[in-house]
């Protein structure tokens, strides 16, 4: 290949040209006509551009401001399509609709339980899978242990016989994964008000803004070598560098909140053209696909070993979604209302968030100590998917209705599901966190060091424990 084909700038044009076609169509209202293949398929490249694009402008931006900071507003415009639907929907509530109310949980919850049954266990696996490749291609390596500064996993012999069956994680994350606990464990509580309401978006609003503003403070952190597109812009001056960054930024956001809702809607107008029913629509493939950029971006991170950034970026999204995401719906209801109110939700509802924080309480659990091992994200993907199968066999055999309604003060099949998959994971959290309770004690120290502005919070604890 010749040397101008291998130029940065050129993956910078393949990825815009993806997006082009999506762009035209936008602009000239043609996207509106399209059928729902042609807008999953035109919508689908501009999504995929758009991710590379994003992933681009955090990794450049590295060099300029703190990396927590820098895959924070990543994850923002990654799941702003996330925000759009579920605004959507408090809006239609606070107009009148009744019904709206229950879509924007059922889709806030589908999104939240995606992002870590699917991107969680997913990144982990695909990281421990290119490890184990990496393995492979270097044979006459030693044990494996984990890069300090990517979270990948290289050849070592100082692991006590690991053999490359897990992933960890820079203890440098410890700041986002006690906020999220901090989120979660408040999330169980949301559904005995009845709604939610001014006082759930004071604590999980407050909850993120303490977060950026902690991250925030944190120093610039050691360049990490890159290669390709971010690399190249690195090395250009201040000026036009950020310039770059703003402009990669503003456009994949752009991309992201006008095509991934309509390749969304393509998704559910497919699936109910299959026989899928609506509300499952609405719940899963929704917003499996307003995810999709950031499980995009998180595939290419792990794909440059960076694992830690990876997770990172994953539990960001996590989090502004915990908070941000459900602490917003019910300004946007009230706005709507013309008054303040209360976002209603019914009784299946509560459960599908009690489920929810249950399913976030055991992921969290998992990474108290830094790293998630294949067994443990393989857990975490079987339960996630076999809830939703489960629960998909339910609908299509008794009906939608019966199986997600309440009949007097009975909860019906569907229900009694979620209780029952929110108990199993309560009962393996609280095992583990009590066979990790030292685990959990390093990760508020190094937390707490990092809130006082420690610039090196791990050595407050003496380095990493295996």
């Amino acid at each position: 290949m010749s040397r101008g084909l291998r130029h940065p700038l050129v993956a910078v044009l393949v990825a815009v040209s993806l997006t082009a076609p999506w762009v035209v169509s936008w602009a000239t209202g043609a996207a509106g006509g399209y059928a729902p293949l042609t807008t999953v398929s035109v919508a689908g490249l501009a999504v995929l551009g758009a991710s590379f694009l994003l992933a681009w402008g955090a990794e450049t931006a590295e060099k300029d401001v703190p990396r927590a900071f820098a895959l924070a507003v990543l994850a923002v415009l990654a799941v702003a399509p996330e925000y759009a639907v579920d605004a959507l929907y408090a809006w239609q509530a606070g107009a009148g609709d009744a019904a709206a109310g229950n879509l924007a949980v059922a889709n806030m919850t589908g999104a939240n339980r995606i992002l870590i049954g699917i991107g969680w266990s997913g990144i982990a696996l695909f990281s421990i899978a290119r490890m184990r490749r990496s393995s492979t291609a270097d044979a006459d390596a030693g044990s494996v242990t984990a890069d300090a500064d990517t979270g990948s996993v290289t050849p070592d012999a100082d692991t006590g016989g690991a053999t490359g069956n897990y992933v960890q994680l820079d203890p440098g994350i410890a700041t986002e994964i006690l906020f999220l606990f901090a989120a979660t464990v408040y999330a169980f509580f949301v559904p005995l008000g009845g709604g939610i309401g001014a006082l759930d978006t004071l604590i999980l609003v407050g909850l993120y803004a303490t977060y950026i503003a902690v991250i925030i403070r944190g120093d610039v952190d050691e360049e990490e070598e890159q290669v390709g597109v971010p690399a190249y812009l690195q090395q250009w001056n201040t000026r036009p560098r950020v310039s770059a960054v703003l402009s990669l930024f503003v456009y994949s956001g752009f991309l992201i909140f006008t095509a991934v809702e309509p390749f969304a809607h393509g998704l559910e107008e497919l699936g109910l053209q299959l026989g899928i029913p609506e509300f499952f629509m609405i719940q899963w493939i929704a917003p499996l696909a307003s995810e999709s950029p950031e499980l995009i971006v998180t595939a290419y991170l792990v794909n440059k070993a960076r694992s830690t950034a990876a997770f990172n970026a994953l539990i960001s999204s996590k989090l502004n979604q915990w908070t941000l995401l459900i602490g917003t719906l019910a300004v946007v209801y009230s706005i709507s209302a013309g008054q303040y109110g209360v976002l209603q939700f019914d009784v299946k509802q509560a459960a599908e968030i009690w489920l929810t924080a249950a399913q976030s309480f055991f992921a969290l659990a998992v990474l108290v100590n830094f790293r998630i091992s294949a067994v443990e994200a393989v857990t975490i993907l079987v339960l996630f998917v076999s809830q939703v199968a489960v629960e998909f066999v339910i609908i299509q055999t008794i009906g939608e209705t019966a199986a997600t309604t309440i009949a007097g003060f009975e909860a019906t099949y569907s229900i009694w599901l979620l209780l029952a998959y929110s108990v199993v994971y309560i009962a393996a959290t609280v095992l583990l966190l009590a066979l990790r309770r030292d685990d959990f004690e390093r990760l508020t120290r190094l937390t707490v060091a990092a809130i006082r502005g420690e610039t090196e919070p791990a050595a407050a604890d003496g380095g990493r424990r295996e």
